[in-house]
């Protein structure tokens, strides 16, 4: 099972749960898309849009189970990356992790982030 992973704010990822389906961050609405990462790609994306941001969360998800909703599409650099067209349904994601900010102020990822 392929792993992709999204990088959310605690208080738009508990919404979700809330709402039972994530629709995206205003900059995913904006585009059209929920922007993901692979797990080669997630701390480099940690570092260009999240940077010192704390209360974010690495969330996990199934690319399988979201079928041809998901999209991988040139971006950063020319690579490959995850973009779903339509909302997150939360029963493919596996998992839901702090992703805290170290003493050096860069995001501290799970080790080894399975992908």
């Amino acid at each position: 099972m392929p792993l992709i992973y999204k990088i959310c704010p605690a208080a738009l990822w508990r919404d979700a749960e809330a709402a039972g389906r994530f629709d995206g961050a205003p900059v995913d609405r904006a585009d059209g898309f929920i922007h993901f990462s692979t797990a080669a790609q997630a701390p480099e994306t940690a570092a260009k849009h999240f940077s010192g941001i704390e209360n974010l969360l690495l969330i996990a998800v199934d690319a399988e189970a979201l079928g041809e909703a998901l999209r991988y599409e040139p971006s950063r650099g020319g690579a490959l990356f995850p973009h779903l067209y339509g909302p997150l349904p939360l029963a493919a994601v596996r998992s839901v992790a702090p992703l805290p900010l170290g003493p050096d102020g860069r995001h501290v990822f799970p080790d080894p982030i399975e992908g």
